[in-house]
This record gives C-alpha cells, structure tokens and sequence, in this order.
C-alpha cells in the first residue's frame, strides 16, 4: 500500500518528506471552484467547505488508486465573513492584504484520507492570525520583494519567508498555517499502521 498525496502543493509534500514517510505524488484533478459554488451558495461554513474540498481531492485519487492511502488536503481563509482564494494578481494581493491590515483572519485547513474511493478519516484545524498594522509603502516593498510567490497561497504570504514580518500575533499551529495539520494526521496514520507507535 502506497501513500499518495493528493496534491501537487511543495510544501505539503515537503512536510510529509521532511517528517520521513515516503509519499507518492498524484494531483487530483477536481475543479474545486465547481465543487464549492453550490456550497458557498448553500452558505456551508468555512470549515466545512475546507473539509469537502479535501475529501473530494482526496476521493477523485483513491477512486483510481484501489489499496493505496490517500491524503487530501485543502485551505481556507475566512475573514469578516468572507471565503478568500489566492489572488490573481499582484493588485490583487496587494488590496487584500491592505484590508487584512490591524485585523484577525482564520486559515482553516482541512485534511482527509481516502481509501478505494471513500473517505474514512476527516480533520480540520483553524489558526487566527492578527496582522500589524501596514502601511500601503510596506506592502508595495514586501510584493516587490517576494513577487509572484505571493500569489501561490491564499493570504498572499508564507509564514516561513518574509511573510512572517506582516503580523502582530499567531494563535494557531504553525502546520496548520502551512496548509497540513500534521499531528492529527500523524495520529491517524500510526492508528492506520502507516507509521511506527
């Protein structure tokens, strides 16, 4: 039995890597915008569309991965109510995180783990994260210093880069901001006899 990672994010197989299992990589194909706009629709709370997400990854790669292990895993970040996606364009983070300024948002990140098609284990870990209060010259500095990184996750930053310098506080495991929250997974897959007790 392989263990797959349903994604194609580097840091989540960095993780996994780094941790030491050893994880095949198979993107899932899911159109996740077609999967959550009935859900947002239907006003699914955050954690909730996270975890969806992830378990439709997550099932679309078992379902062609019979006897395999698969993880799926998806984030969100949910700020006065609204459900924000990574930004098209420089602009684009450029406002969002000039609205994020002095304020707490939510990073929600889901993990599922799927076998022959189903899902048969769900977590979702929230962290809060405060920003300083940021200046639109700081902004500017910090998108012309990280550039199109910025528009590879959802808050247009990476706690493990410069993004670190936009915030006041972090409430919230470290591994849930990077998009997997490990320890519960962990847990799971020593339960599953993936890893060693």
């Amino acid at each position: 039995m392989a263990l797959v990672l349903a994604s194609g994010s580097k840091i989540r197989a960095e993780l996994l890597k780094n941790a030491g299992l050893e994880i095949e990589i198979d993107p899932s194909d899911v159109d996740e915008r077609a999967v959550e706009a009935p859900l947002i629709e239907a006003g699914f709370l955050p954690e909730d569309l996270a975890t969806v997400l992830a378990e439709a990854k997550a099932n679309d790669v078992s379902s062609r991965r019979k006897g395999d292990l698969v993880i799926g895993a998806d984030q969100i970040l949910a700020y006065e109510g609204k459900r924000y996606t990574k930004p098209d364009d420089m602009e684009a983070a450029r406002r969002q995180l000039l609205s994020f300024s002095g304020k707490t948002h939510e990073l929600l990140s889901a993990v599922v783990l799927s076998y022959n098609g189903e899902a048969i284990w769900r977590h979702v870990s929230t962290a809060r994260l405060t920003m300083r209060d940021l200046t639109p010259a700081f902004v500017g500095n910090y998108l012309g210093n990280v550039g199109e990184v910025a528009l590879s996750s959802v808050g247009a930053y990476q706690l493990e880069g410069p993004g670190i310098q936009l915030f006041e506080k972090i409430d919230g495991d470290y591994f849930t901001i990077l998009g997997l929250p490990l320890m519960p997974l962990f847990e799971e897959l020593r339960r599953q006899g993936v890893m060693a007790t």
